[in-house]
């Protein structure tokens, strides 16, 4: 089973904004709990890194595919990507790499 958004996505729009309530509002029960716990107790330095695992976390939580992922990662059909290659398609989509 897999999570579905509250709200249907609008195209053009990120699925899960950036933001702390946007992740929050994607995750589901305890992981929403784990995420405000890992959050509230992390260092002003570290919160940046945490918001970004958990925005990843929140993606997939969200992701419609999110099935269909887990099913072919566990069966090793799941096409792979060296890092490299996920880092020059994000330049150039424009997306953060860091």
């Amino acid at each position: 089973m897999s999570a579905q958004p509250v709200h249907p996505h609008v195209p053009g729009e990120p699925r899960v904004p950036r933001t702390v309530d946007g992740i929050a509002t994607a995750l589901q029960g305890g992981r929403r709990m784990e995420f405000y716990r890992e959050l509230g107790r992390a260092p002003l330095d570290q919160a940046e890194a945490i918001l970004r695992r958990w925005w990843c976390e929140a993606m997939l939580d969200t992701d419609p595919e999110a099935d269909r992922i887990r099913e072919a990662a566990l069966e090793g059909t799941l096409p792979v990507a060296t890092l490299a290659d996920v880092l020059a398609r994000r330049e150039r989509q424009g997306l953060p790499v860091e």
